[in-house]
This record gives C-alpha cells, structure tokens and sequence, in this order.
C-alpha cells in the first residue's frame, strides 16, 4: 500500500529520448554510406552484360553510370539546404528509403530507358546519404574523437570504390547483373530501421530549423537551375569526351558543353554568392583550411579512381585477366586502407596534427604510384598487388585527418554546407580521376607506337633477327612463304601496340604520382589542424 502512495506522490517526468553509444550510431550511418559509394563502381564492369540484357548498345550503357553520377553531384552541395529545411534526420531517412527502393527497380527495368530513369532516383535519393552521415557523425562524438569517428567512415569511402569491381564482376558472372542492385534491398532495410531508432537530429538543428520554418520560403529556383546545367554539362562531358574526341569533336557537341559549363559555372558562383538563402553555399570555401583540403581531396580521389580504373583495365587488356581476377588483384589493398586509418585514427586521437599525416599519405601515395609506373610486361600478381596495397595505404592515411582538418574552422551553422560541397567534390574528383586516366592511356599510346615505329626498320639488326627467328616457325605451321611472311609482321606489330600500350599505362601512374607530391607541397599552406577540445573556437 505504501509503495502504491509513494509511486503515485512522483511527479511526472517527461520520457527522455535513449542516448545511443556513438559508434552504434557510426554504424548505422556508415553502412548507406558504403552502400551508396559501392554503386558508384560496381555496374562498371557490368557494363556490356546490362547492355546484352536490354537490347541496348555498349556505348549508350554507359548513360547508367553517367546518369548516377549527374543526379548525385546535383544533390550533394545541396544536402545542407534539404536537411536544414526538412530535418536532417528526416532527410536521411527519406534519402535512405528512395535510394534502397529504387535500387529495386533497377534490377527490375525491362528497357534501358527505364533503368537510366531509376538510376537517376537512385542518384538523387543517394546524393544525401554522404554528407548527411558525415554531419551526423561530426555531431555525435566531441572535437578530440573526431580522428576515431572518421576513421569508421573513411573504410566506407575508401573500401567500396575498392571492391566495387570485384563484387560486380562476381555478382555478374554468378548470378545476374540484375543481382548489383538486389543487394541493396536488404542491406538498405537494415540500415533505415537503424537510423530511424538511433538518429535524433541535436539542438542546434531542431532551433535553427525552427527559426527557417518562421521566414517564407525563399527556394533558389535560378541558383539550382545554374547547378543543373553545370553538372550535367561537366559529366557528359567527362563521360563522353575521349569517345567525341574532346575539342576535335566535328559535330561541336564537347565545345558546346563546356561553353555551357563555364558559362553556368560562373553564374552559380556569381548568384549564389549574393543570395541570402543559397542552394549551394560556397561561403566555407573562404576558410583557407578548408578550400586546400578541398583541392586535395578533388585530386586526391582523382587518383584513387584513375588508378582503380587502369588497373584493371592493364590486367584485362595485356596479361589476360578476367574482371573477376583482375578484381582481386585491387582486394589486397582494402586489407591496408583499414590498417592505415585505424593507425591514423589512434594518432589523431593523440592530438598529432593532422597536417603531417596528410602529407606523409600523399608521399605514400605517390610512392606507390611510382612504383606502378616501374613494372613491365613480365610481373606476377602479386609485383601488381604490393604497388597497389602502398597506394591505398597513403590514400588510407590521407582521408581522417583530412577531414579533420577541413572542418576544424568552419562555424556550426556552416557545416551542413560544408559538407555537401566537400562531398560533391570527392565524388566529381572521381569522375575527373577516371575520364583523365584514360585520356592520358589513349593519347601516350598513339605517341608511344609512333615513338617505336622509328626503330622497326629492316635495317635494325634487331627487327632483322627478329624475323629471322619467327618467320621460319610461321614456315613450317603454314607451308606459304608469303603467308609466314604477313604472320611475322602482324606478330612484330601486335607487340609494338603491346609494348606501347603498356608503356602508355606506367606513363598515367606516373603523372598521378607527380600529381600526389604536388599535394603534399600544397599542404605547407594549412593551419594548425589538432583535433582537440575548444578546437573549433580556436584559430590562427
């Protein structure tokens, strides 16, 4: 009875939302991370099965890749807008929900046509899972800690671009193409319950939506408009220039679109730098922390992909791998992209600045981009796979403390914005990386035939030795002198565009890795980045 009197004389108290430990709240928002970033690679080397599939052209298969990658670079520098007006964790959900939906669609298309328009869903819908996941974990764990919390999300960023091939080339040769898109269904349902029970939205969010819900609405119809047109024209233009042929394009289709580019380009910086409610708020590019990490992570994801692209494409073209092998030689290095930020995260958490972490990655970078550049026609797997594992262990090196220092400086109410464009960057640094590779394999091999073309004359003692050895074994298969003769300069032909492919291929390695020590100059330029308690008050 007494008990009863006692229980019921407790003043009421409001139920207070359940606190989730930090990392099961990193968990949640890492997995659509590392689900969105996958499907930025894994149809690549579906490519021509989806095209067989659908009674569709190879060239015009390449639209599903195209398409992804437009609508969600037009979604990512936006993100900050969406999730300050509907919510963040609404925004999160709801991108989480229509990503994992129309992934099923897509594997249900019956037309290309259908599946291009799903793909464009799909890249709207996972346009706000990066940046909104990043947001939400640079909320969740203090200043000091931000090293460790970023750490979890750089094995999303870094490993599915990594194993995106392999899984895709598996998934297709075992099952269906259809299959890249299945496996989102399940992984996508997890993560949306997850999220949904684990991610609250802070204070500071839930006021200065409050305060946004009080103004009119002043949507930035002409500054979205400029970001449409400048993203679409830069990724066809990327997509599609080696194929046009770049400036040379006879039907003017490249010049056009870089005239549109340009011209939308400066326009979206121009309006959006006056607008009082900007779509794309380039304001936290005037922290001079932020605009260099900006360049570094633009380049430095240019290379990730450059080379994950070459990579494979070298091993299927000149040592005869399927997708499928030519995959597992790229495995490997995920193993030393954890290793790498595990370390780096524990040194961040030591308060070492994260300046020098990011210029010594960047030589180790470049390290293994030299290293690549060394190799010749006559490696094992694995002389493929050590080059590869340094590589990625620099990139590994380079993601947490980059990020750290990016938005050590930028002020609470600019850091949704911040974000976004920082995310469209790493994303675009990927189409750049990958258009740029192989500009640069098609261009040094034409100079590379022409280069080995001055030396095979007859007058060569080494092309005259070399038919005098190949020519009587064509003899003896064939029984024709002539037809012997015809074989020989084939086979002498088909090694000079052998030789200068390969050559072509070291010579990308090797810009990418002059690319990647200009970086770490580049970094001398930064402030101070400890990630430390007060830090973001901190300045110098």
């Amino acid at each position: 009875m007494n008990t009863n009197t006692a229980a019921i004389s407790v003043p009421f108290e409001p139920a207070r939302p359940r606190v989730f430990n930090p990392w099961l709240i990193a968990f949640a928002v890492v997995v659509p991370t590392f689900m969105e970033v996958l499907d930025t690679t894994i149809a690549n080397v579906a490519l021509r099965y989806i095209a067989g599939g659908l009674s569709a052209a190879v060239t015009d298969s390449e639209w599903v890749i195209t398409s992804y990658l437009a609508a969600n670079a037009i979604i990512l520098p936006i993100s900050g807008w969406l999730a300050a007006h509907l919510g963040r964790r609404n925004y999160f959900l709801l991108s989480i929900a229509i990503f994992t939906i129309s992934s099923g669609l897509c594997g249900m298309a019956t037309s290309l046509g259908q599946l291009i328009f799903f793909r464009v869903l799909q890249g709207l819908a996972g346009g706000g899972l990066q940046p909104s996941s990043q947001a939400i974990l640079l909320d969740s764990f203090p200043p000091e800690k931000q090293g460790a919390a970023q750490t979890l999300f750089g094995v999303a960023a870094l490993l599915a671009p990594v194993i995106g091939p392999t899984l895709g080339g598996y998934i297709t040769d075992e099952y269906s193409w259809r299959w890249i898109f299945y496996i989102n269904l399940p992984t996508g349902a997890l993560a949306l319950f997850l999220c949904w029970l684990m991610v609250r939205d802070p204070e500071y969010l839930r006021e200065h939506r409050k305060e946004l819900n009080k103004r009119p609405l002043n949507f930035d119809f002409v500054g979205l408009s400029l970001l449409v047109l400048t993203i679409v024209c830069w990724e066809v233009v990327l997509s599609k220039g080696q194929e046009w042929d770049w400036l040379s394009d006879a039907f003017g289709r490249i010049q056009v679109l870089l005239a549109l580019f340009l011209i939308g380009g400066a326009g979206l910086v121009f309006w959006e730098m006056r607008h009082a409610s900007p779509i794309v708020n380039f304001r936290p590019l005037r922290d001079r922390n932020f605009a260099i990490s900006s360049v570094i992570i633009f380049l430095s994801f240019a290379v990730l992909y450059g080379t994950s692209t070459l990579l494979p494409a070298l091993l299927e073209s000149l040592f005869g791998y399927d997708a499928f092998h030519a995959g597992l030689v790229l495995s490997p290095s995920g193993v030393s992209a954890i290793l790498a930020l595990i370390v780096v995260g524990a040194l961040l958490g030591r308060r070492v600045d994260a300046r020098w972490l990011i210029a010594a990655g960047l030589l180790i970078l470049a390290a293994g981009n030299f290293w690549m550049s060394q190799l010749n026609l006559d490696i094992s797997p694995w002389q493929a796979v050590w080059p590869r594992v340094v590589m990625i262990a620099g990139l590994g090196m380079i993601f947490a403390p980059l990020n750290v220092a990016a938005y050590l400086y930028i002020p609470l109410p600019l850091r949704g914005a911040a974000v976004g464009v920082f995310a469209l960057l790493r994303n675009e640094g990927g189409s750049f990386g990958t258009s740029t590779g192989q500009t640069i394999v098609e261009r040094r091999e034409i100079f590379h035939a022409l280069r080995l073309n001055e030396g095979l004359d007859r007058l060569n003692p080494a092309v005259h030795s070399y038919f005098g050895q190949v020519q009587p074994v064509f003899l003896q298969y064939t029984g024709d002198s002539v037809a012997s003769h015809r074989m020989a300069l084939q086979s002498l032909e088909d090694l000079r565009e052998q030789q200068a492919s390969s050559l072509a291929y070291f010579d990308a390695f090797l810009i990418f890795a002059v690319v990647s020590v200009l970086l770490a100059i580049l970094v001398l330029l930064m402030k101070r980045s400890v990630a430390e308690k007060g830090a973001h008050a901190a300045a110098e």
